[in-house]
């Protein structure tokens, strides 16, 4: 039976990902924590601090940790041969780099949402950008639990480089994030983004594509946080016997 190593194995997705594993027919090989101690998934499973000696007991590995053990876990993934499922929000240009490095050696799989959903709405948005010129604005709105301590969220910028590349632009240059005071009028062909914190909202998204008289509003909301679950076991099975290589969300659809 296929066995899953999970990197943060007590936060909120590790947890999620842990508790259907079983329902998917994978066994929970382990997982990490900065801390050792405990077990997770149904077999109990110990949780170490060891990302090395995990990666070489699973045969694919999901990270839903924090940007800084990102490096550590692909060393690890690297050294044992190993597949690798990034499901870590945060990221920063340095980090995408050292997963283009890793991904010559290994096959890993980044994105910023395993919800089906989303991914599939992500292909919508590039449609329709694509086909509208620039007179039609584009506006991203996103709202999570007050717990969340990234913004915009991975989900939201996933959907900006879609729309993004339906325009042929760079999103790093064109976005435009947290207006406040006198911002001046809008410029054409940005991107906007606003992010709303509050309650226990899983994730909803809405992208806003305006022009003069009409509107068009594409939107994704997620009731429950076991979608993205049942979507990086999904993602994870994809990725098995794959080629070093960096996949995504949309390869595993095969949009």
């Amino acid at each position: 039976m296929t066995a899953i190593g999970i990197f943060g194995a007590r936060g909120r997705m590790g947890q999620a990902i842990a508790g259907i594993a079983g329902d998917a027919g994978l066994d929970v090989a382990g997982g990490t924590d900065s801390q050792a101690g405990g077990t997770i998934g149904d077999a109990g499973a110990a949780i170490t601090a060891d990302p090395a000696a995990l990666a070489a007991r699973a045969d694919v590995l999901i990270d839903f940790s924090v940007p800084a053990a990102l490096d550590t876990h692909l060393a690890a993934c690297i050294a044992a041969g190993k597949p690798l499922l990034i499901g870590t929000t945060g990221l920063e240009a340095e980090h995408h780099a050292a997963i283009d490095r890793a991904a010559e050696r290994i096959a890993v799989l980044q994105t910023g949402n395993t919800s089906l959903g989303v991914n599939l709405l992500a292909a919508l948005v590039r449609e329709a950008a694509t086909r509208l010129g620039d007179d039609w604005d584009i506006e991203i709105v996103e709202m999570h639990h007050r717990h969340k301590v990234d913004a915009p969220s991975g989900t939201a910028l996933l959907l900006g480089e879609a729309a993004a590349a339906g325009r042929n632009i760079r999103l790093d240059e064109r976005a435009v994030r947290g207006r406040d005071g006198i911002t001046g009028a809008r410029g054409a062909g940005d991107i906007g983004f606003a992010s709303l914190r509050g309650g226990s909202v899983a994730g909803d998204h809405q992208v806003i594509l305006a022009t003069d008289q009409e509107r068009i509003e594409l939107s994704h909301r997620a009731e429950s946080r076991i979608i993205f679950a049942r979507g990086a076991i999904k993602a994870a099975q994809w990725l098995i016997g794959k080629a070093p290589g960096r996949y995504s969300m949309a390869d595993v659809l095969g949009l």
